[in-house]
């Protein structure tokens, strides 16, 4: 059965392909199909006259979990993937976890300098997504909860947009879209925790799945010794309307694969961070113990 991996708008994917670390690991039956959250693909959603004409967009990467995604490997970020497999929605990988730079932006003509600032302004970010957890870690020690206000732009792309048309007085990103919005004179306010956790799916060799970080393994290494022959890679991630800004040879490395466990007291304190600010609805939460969410290798 082939091997279904899609990829998180990151690097490492298409290195490994490109030098054939997935062949190298053992892994010949495979292919790259990116998901629609992160793909040059995603359409181009109606920009509104104003930030008030844009309704709430309440599908975010935990319903496409909750929907099934068609992968054997998918990533998001390990508070989605935490909750998700505390739901039976997949198992999360517990071999490893990534980063991924991350920050609040704002126009340049904002009169907004400091996270203080964002006070009740809203800030675009994704529906039960990284953006939306981050956004509150980031500014939790600036205001109170009360004071932090989201508006669900949708995805990573959907944003990028907001901002360019001046609809989202602030917006969180990551990875390429980060890169982007400093390359495009946008103000960075604070810069945000974004950790990334791969799921895994029922039915799926866990062995193939040793196979698949083994050649990203190898792909990281190559990125940390020189990361710059690899940067066009972005253009399989940026929508076409976003790359024709800016030039991708100006980006920096992007998310980072951390080949360490995520360990039981990582699992445990994000599940109760999140239960703890009421993200998710009381039916939501999930039971499931780090032993039936978490895959470790024995």
């Amino acid at each position: 059965m082939t091997f279904i991996i899609n990829p998180h708008g990151r690097l490492q994917e298409w290195i490994a392909h490109e030098k054939g670390y997935f062949a190298a690991a053992g892994l010949t039956d495979y292919e790259l199909r990116a998901h629609k959250l992160l793909t040059r693909d995603a359409a181009q959603a109606d920009t509104p006259a104003g930030a008030n004409a844009l309704p709430d967009n309440y599908n975010g990467a935990y319903q496409t979990y909750e929907a099934g995604r068609d992968a054997s490997i998918s990533c998001a970020c390990h508070w989605t993937v935490n909750m998700a497999a505390s739901n039976a929605h997949g198992r999360l990988w517990g071999e490893a976890y990534s980063v991924s730079p991350c920050a609040i932006f704002v126009p340049e003509s904002s009169p907004i300098r400091k996270p203080e600032d964002l006070a009740a302004v809203d800030i675009h970010v994704g529906y039960q997504s990284g953006s939306h957890y981050t956004t509150i870690q980031a500014l939790e020690p600036f205001l109170p909860l009360d004071r932090i206000k989201l508006k669900f732009g949708g995805g990573p792309a959907d944003r990028v947009d907001q901002l360019l048309h001046g609809i989202a007085p602030a917006a969180t990103v990551f990875g390429g879209q980060l890169y982007m919005m400093e390359q495009l004179g946008f103000r960075k306010i604070i810069d945000c925790t974004f950790m990334i956790a791969a799921m895994v799916p029922k039915g799926v060799d866990e062995q193939d799945i040793r196979k698949y970080f083994e050649a990203l393994r190898m792909a990281q290494a190559e990125i940390d010794r020189m990361y710059q022959p690899y940067l066009h890679y972005y253009l399989n991630e940026l929508p076409a309307r976003h790359a024709k800004l800016v030039d991708v040879r100006r980006f920096g490395p992007g998310e980072r694969i951390v080949f360490e466990p995520y360990s039981r007291e990582m699992y445990e304190t994000t599940h109760h961070w999140v239960e703890e600010r009421g993200i998710f609805d009381a039916d939501k939460v999930g039971s499931g113990a780090y032993e039936e969410a978490v895959v470790r290798v024995a």
